[in-house]
């Protein structure tokens, strides 16, 4: 008898303020989602000493009368839900009516707040979780939310907090977030007296984007815009491939309007950008969905920081086809730089013909020897011995051509009369080849270098690819078939995708409880230990999900063995052969990166050149 006992008030309200407030950025956040929520149009952040000594929330919303205000500061007390069934489709920012009584119970706690249209506002006090005053006040109408010395009541929680910097920096990147989830309020941030923003409302996310990140963050960025399903929209803009940080400090994911952590979604944006992010790089993304509020659970974390979406699969699936959509779709944009006639006297003159895609006359061949460029193209159509043909061999993927040296008089340099009449869309002039690796070439924005080597990867990674997507994944039988043992759960998983396993050239079949037998795996493989790389299959295809195509986790094999194969630094090409291997890169679904990531392109604009040679300040 005697051992459980009820917790007073005030205990209770510091165990929950545990829960929601961490740190003054936890503040600022509980604050501002409720002003959000009161329809403000413009919210004001004033924070002294990194928000330890001061934090204030000024907005314009609609205000409370006296009784109401009162009621904010009682557990539990909402306006944004009314019974536990709105909790299964919860439409606002803040709803467990915790936030205010959490943080008035560890500070000095002053609340103002007036109607529009009252006579008279009120204004509240309240020191460590006690009200102290109760009277009227005479600001101006909404709320405005005053929080003083955090923690002065709990000083081992105090001893926890960072640096002021570094509480500052945290407050500011909540309130970024804040600002690029609803780019229609305008910010302010002052600290110290000192105004550190300054965002007005604006029209578009693009525009937020351009006032917080710059222009040219904004300028190599690509739009999200359409339905991804009929009940999942996604919208926003993502990085253009090869753009990309070491952190995912600016990968900002916001679902129905709240920013969210889900591994779930970066997982899929990751997925999203496959064969176009270099290893341990993360993509720029400002990604927003929206779906029904009633298929994503946002009671499952204290500081409403994480979801639950009641199909996840579904969310994962179309971020994934979006984010690959849209990659794709840029490409026209991409290829519009190669569109425009090369500027220059020629361009002056209607009569001439557009410049072509071949080198300038005025370029001589190298007297040395050439490597002839490898390529995947009808294999039956090449007399090359070199060459082994598709239909020989069956069950085999078509090799990749072995190395054949021509002589210099073979590489004769086209002449003006020799040009061929290019598409419209590949206006632009090759000038050359620098160090025997970067093709040089210009084009109506200034000049291009091309990475011989990445651009030849990519081409051979999107033939190859199409042509085992076509004629499916050759397999070859393991010379002593191998068992291997799984946990129940993995073992339940792969009872019930054989078939995808079976479609990605695996050939696999259960060989009693939890154990599996292999006997064949694709033939573009090299593994040593069949069942170490089973295992590593099955954890890469359920952190994937149902989405992924049956050549998705044989593609890095594919770009390893295309790497060995392209045209390395240092390996002189013909001039019809560097006119080709520009063309093909063209015509690839992502030609702006190898399958690794790494840019095939880099365009250097005229007005940099300018800038750098002083014409221009």
């Amino acid at each position: 008898m005697g051992r459980i006992r009820l917790l007073s008030e005030t205990v209770a309200s510091q165990v929950a303020a545990g829960e929601v407030v961490e740190r003054p950025a936890s503040v600022i956040k509980e604050l501002v989602e409720n002003s959000l929520d009161a329809g403000a149009r413009k919210i004001d952040v004033v924070i002294r000493r990194g928000g330890i000594s001061l934090v204030r929330v000024i907005d314009d919303g609609c205000g409370m009368d006296r009784d109401d205000a009162l009621l904010s500061l009682e557990r539990h007390a909402t306006s944004k839900i009314r019974s536990a069934a709105d909790l299964q489709a919860v439409a606002t920012l803040g709803f467990r009516g915790e936030a205010l009584p959490s943080i008035a119970s560890v500070s000095r706690f002053r609340l103002t707040t007036r109607e529009s249209g009252a006579i008279a506002g009120t204004e509240i006090i309240v020191n460590g979780g006690k009200i102290d005053v109760v009277r009227d006040g005479g600001e101006a109408p909404g709320t405005q939310v005053e929080v003083r010395s955090l923690f002065y009541n709990l000083p081992a929680r105090r001893k926890f907090l960072r640096s002021e910097n570094t509480e500052s920096r945290n407050i500011e990147h909540q309130i970024h977030l804040q600002a690029i989830g609803h780019p229609e309020i305008g910010f302010s941030l002052m600290r110290d007296d000192r105004i550190l923003f300054q965002l007005p409302a604006t029209a578009t996310l693009g525009d937020r984007i351009r006032d917080l990140y710059g222009v040219e963050l904004l300028q190599r960025l690509v739009e999200m815009n359409g339905a991804a399903s009929s009940k999942i929209g996604i919208t926003g803009f993502i990085g253009q491939a090869g753009l990309s940080r070491q952190t995912r400090s600016q990968q900002l994911v916001f679902v129905n309007g709240r920013a969210i952590e889900s591994s779930l979604i970066t997982g899929a944006v990751r997925e999203g950008y496959h064969t176009a992010l270099m290893k341990g790089q993360y993509p720029v993304t400002f990604l927003f969905v929206e779906l029904d509020p009633g298929a994503v659970d946002v009671n499952v974390h204290p500081a409403k920081r994480e979801v639950r979406f009641r199909d996840p699969n579904a969310v994962r699936e179309a971020v994934v086809r979006c984010i690959q959509q849209t990659l794709e779709h840029a490409r026209a944009g991409w290829q519009e730089k190669f569109s425009a006639p090369v500027p220059g006297p020629a361009a002056a003159v209607s009569a001439k013909a557009v410049p072509d895609l071949s080198l300038r006359s005025e370029v001589t061949a190298p007297e040395e020897t050439h490597r002839e460029l490898p390529h995947l193209g009808n294999v039956a159509a090449v007399a090359d011995p070199g060459w082994v043909r598709g239909s020989e061999i069956a069950g085999q993927v078509p090799r990749l051509p072995e190395r054949h040296f021509h002589s210099a008089g073979d590489a004769a340099p086209l002449q003006p009369q020799q040009r061929v009449t290019k598409p419209a869309q590949q206006q632009f002039e090759i000038i050359g080849v620098l160090s025997k690796l970067y093709v040089l070439m210009e084009n109506a924005s200034g000049l291009v270098l091309v990475d011989q080597h990445a651009a030849h990867e990519r081409v051979l990674f999107e033939e190859l690819r199409r042509r085992m997507e076509e004629q499916g994944v050759p397999t070859q039988k393991l010379l002593l078939p191998q068992t291997f043992d799984v946990p129940p759960r993995d073992a339940d998983w792969i009872e019930h995708n054989l078939s995808v396993l079976q479609r990605m050239g695996i050939g696999i079949e259960s060989f009693g409880p939890d154990t599996f037998k292999i006997d064949s795996l694709p033939s573009f493989l090299d593994v040593s230990d069949a069942a170490q790389f089973m295992r590593k299959v099955i954890d890469d295809l359920k952190s994937a999900g149902n989405s992924v195509s049956p050549m998705r986790l044989g593609e890095e094999m594919i770009a390893k063995s295309v790497c060995r194969h392209a045209v390395k630094a240092n390996d002189p090409l013909r001039y019809p052969e560097v006119e080709k291997l520009i063309r093909d890169l063209l015509d690839c679904d992502l030609p702006y990166c190898c399958p690794h990531g790494r840019p095939t392109m880099i365009q250097i604009s005229l007005a940099e050149l300018e800038k750098k040679f002083g014409r221009k300040i």
